[in-house]
């Protein structure tokens, strides 16, 4: 098997390179019954989704999803995946701390924040109906795409993985019919400046190729003050992407490949304190740093590439065929105090690779439409890093102090799954799934105390092992059937009411930073052995069971969509990771940090979801002109009923949901009026998110509730041949947390008082130019 990987490997990136993501796969045709059009010309506002696997209207999809198409993605000046969420209700993007390219993703509660080895994304991520198992360099740019999917509650009986939470596609832009070379610059403050070509062209009727590559930068927003040269929050990114498509009628084959390099300075985060040792002041800016750990540079390599071919056996039968394999490795400076000194600093080591193989039989008739499907993925994820408690040590009398921690974590995945839906009349139709995983985790967990320096990951060392305090090889299979039911009813052509229940699944795993020489007699047969240590890093799978009851309608013509969810969650088994200092020699100083995993909880999660567009006007004000607007409104109800610490106490109603605001909205329109040989758009939107946590443990990196303003004013040609845009992002400059480390609320490591905070952009302001040839 291993030898299979890495011959598709060698294949796939000797075809093409790519930018950010490992496989575009085949788009979706747009059905002609679907795109029928009447006499106002309103079918702009009429928006077709593959969510089910085939082209659909979205009135007629019994779930919630949004729909962003690449078109206006670019009019609003879009640039990276994280951006998506201010449109979305009841979703969190976030670049993940410490980092540039990791993403954090929570949609109606359930998410991951930590992307260490060992812990299963919440939220699935798909390029072309290909999983992105981990994620690191997840957080894409966004370009060559046809359209943004975000599909909301558990996922599984369409598509590869199951995701609990639920799953965000990313569908890259066919090829074109004709040859056609495209030019998209951008210029904007802190010297961004941003260069990507593309290209293609058909080689014969059946053959075409195409290939884009792409220049990324920024300057920081704001300085490393004690590394010359060295910026915060500064962008340095290489990406190409390259593709070949067959398409003879009854067969088409997509073959693409990817490459990325982020070569971006450090982000480190804001002190939120005085240094409790060093009297440190706190900055005047928070985006500058005063972190000093540089015994590695930041750095991110990604690459990979897709194989999907889909064969029409008949008029009613697609196979399709989905392969994609990816690699990435990171390696990432995160100085946890941003101080000069090693009070807590940890360098860190990523690196992933996955293959996947999905087959899947499409079925289409008058009455019944469905997939069958069978997918594998085998993964594995490798993170070490030292944590440099060096202040600590001179304290205790152990000059140097480091605790190195090394997980290598193995994921295979099997599963068959199966999604059918049959129009019991023209008005009335069931649609029933299902989906079997086997999940296996294989964990290796090597923890090593060090004195004098960082260890031997980064050489070079001098540092002396004193203690291994965790040597642990495990493995476990988690299996579960997960159903979902839903049925749609629809009282005319353009309304749809639905029920809908799912079941999610997440499957457990083993605490890759837990410490086993701390694991207690939990059999109590009298010696603490593999068994106690299996139990004691083990964490069970997280299930929810999801009811969603919706209303959707396409009013006036189409001018006017409107999506209605309302939802309940029962959240159990609740994976809760997270790190704590201890104190091993009871002085009073913690000196080292455990992972601490546990199935804590079992929560309720509802709430309800409000979407909408309208096509206010069109040739209002002139032949062309037109006013449309958007909205989107989230209320997020989510709570513990039981969350047991690790002193088995309840403690549920001290507990919070992270990175889960109780309200997202988003509002926005786009007035589009006829300027000499085109249209002039005036774009505005206004994003509010309500008060979230960080952390589950309510603190001081608690975000208050804020909104963001964005404009942007786009000028097209009628020939579409070119384009030119100013785009304004966080006009009125507001400053608000998306990240951050506490060790000074409920578990303290470090002397300093290490609380750190990281920040969403400050007011940005670029013009945008783009030209077909």
């Amino acid at each position: 098997m291993r030898g299979t990987r890495l011959s598709m490997c060698a294949l796939l990136a000797g075809v093409a390179t790519a930018t950010l993501v490992a496989t575009p796969a085949v788009a979706q045709e747009i059905d002609d019954e679907v795109m029928l059009d009447n006499d106002q010309g309103a079918i702009d506002n009429v928006i077709v989704v593959t969510a089910r696997r085939r082209a659909e209207r979205i009135t007629d999809v019994p779930l919630a999803v949004t729909a962003i198409s690449g078109e206006e993605l670019e009019k609003r000046g879009t640039q990276d995946l994280t951006q998506i969420a201010q449109e979305v209700p009841n979703v969190t993007l976030e670049v993940s701390r410490g980092t540039n390219t990791t993403l954090s993703a929570f949609v109606r509660g359930v998410g991951q924040q930590d992307p260490v080895a060992g812990f299963e994304a919440g939220v699935g991520l798909y390029v072309d109906d290909v999983y992105i198992n981990r994620p690191q360099a997840a957080v894409l740019d966004v370009y060559d795409v046809a359209q943004i999917e975000v599909l909301r509650g558990p996922q599984g009986t369409l598509y590869g993985r199951n995701t609990i939470g639920g799953a965000i596609k990313y569908v890259t832009a066919r090829l074109p019919d004709e040859t056609q070379v495209k030019v998209h610059g951008t210029l904007g403050n802190y010297d961004q400046a941003d260069l990507i070509v593309s290209a293609s062209t058909p080689i014969s009727d059946t053959l075409k190729i195409g290939a884009s590559g792409a220049r990324l930068s920024r300057g920081g927003f704001g300085d490393n003050l004690v590394q010359d040269g060295v910026e915060n929050y500064n962008k340095d990114v290489w990406a190409a992407r390259g593709t070949l498509e067959f398409d003879n009628g009854p067969l088409f084959i997509r073959l693409s490949g990817d490459y990325v390099k982020d070569n971006s300075d450090p982000r480190q985060g804001a002190r939120l304190l005085v240094g409790q040792f060093s009297g440190a002041p706190i900055l005047d800016s928070v985006y500058d740093t005063r972190a000093g750990l540089d015994v590695i540079e930041q750095e991110v390599e990604a690459y990979g590439g897709g194989l999907t071919i889909a064969y029409e056996v008949s008029d009613t039968i697609t196979l399709k065929s989905i392969t994609g394999y990816r690699e990435d490795k990171s390696t990432t400076p995160i100085d946890f105090d941003s101080l000069p000194a090693a009070d807590l600093d940890v360098p860190a080591i990523y690196e992933n690779d996955q293959f996947s193989q999905e087959l899947q039989l499409l079925y289409e008739s008058d009455r019944l439409n469905g997939v069958l499907g069978a997918y594998y993925l085998d993964a594995n994820a490798f993170t070490a890093f030292d944590v440099a408690l060096f202040t600590t040590g001179a304290l205790v009398g152990l000059p140097g102090l480091n605790a190195q921690t090394l997980g290598d974590v193995g994921t295979e995945t099997w599963s068959i799954f199966g999604d059918f839906t049959y129009d019991i009349t023209d008005q009335l139709s069931l649609s029933l799934g299902g989906r079997y995983t086997w999940d296996k985790r294989t964990s290796r967990i090597l923890r090593t105390t060090f004195i004098g320096g960082y260890s031997d990951l980064f050489p070079p060392s001098d540092a002396i092992p004193i203690a291994v305090t965790s040597d642990f090889t495990g493995s476990e299979t988690f299996k579960e059937f997960t159903p979902r039911a839903s049925i749609a009813y629809k009282p005319s052509y353009n309304h749809t009411v639905y029920f809908t229940y799912s079941k999610g699944f997440k499957g457990g795993g083993f605490d890759p930073r837990g410490q086993t020489s701390l694991a207690p007699d939990i059999d109590q047969d009298g010696d603490v052995d593999y068994d106690d240590q299996f139990e004691f890093l083990r964490f069970a799978p997280e299930k929810v069971d999801s009811y969603e009851l919706g209303w959707k309608a396409n009013l006036l013509e189409d001018r006017l969509f409107l999506a209605l969810a309302i939802f309940k969650g029962d959240y159990t088994n609740i994976q809760i990771p997270g790190s704590v200092g201890v104190d091993t020699d009871g002085d009073g100083v913690s000196d080292t940090f455990v992972g601490v995993t546990s199935n804590a909880g079992d929560a309720d999660v509802n709430g309800i979801e409000f979407e909408g567009s309208a096509l206010v006007g069109r040739d209002f004000a002139g032949a062309g002109s037109r006013l449309n607007f958007n909205w989107a409104v989230g209320y997020l109800d989510a709570e513990y009923n039981t969350f047991i610490d690790p002193f088995g106490n309840d403690v549920a109603d001290q507990r919070v949901f992270q990175n889960t605001p109780d309200f997202t909205a988003n509002a926005s329109f786009d007035l589009g009026l006829p300027v000499a040989s085109g249209i002039v758009d005036f774009i505005g939107t206004v994003s509010m998110r309500g008060d979230s946590s960080q952390f589950e443990l309510p603190g001081p990196l608690d975000q208050d509730a804020y909104a963001l303003v964005d404009a942007s004013i786009v000028y097209t040609a009628d020939s579409d041949r070119w384009s030119i845009g100013v785009h304004g992002k966080n006009l009125f400059d507001k400053r608000y947390i998306v990240a951050g480390y506490d060790f000074v609320t409920g578990s303290v490591l470090g002397l300093e008082g290490n609380l750190t905070g990281f920040y969403g952009d400050p007011r940005r302001v670029f013009v945008t130019g783009e030209f077909k040839f």
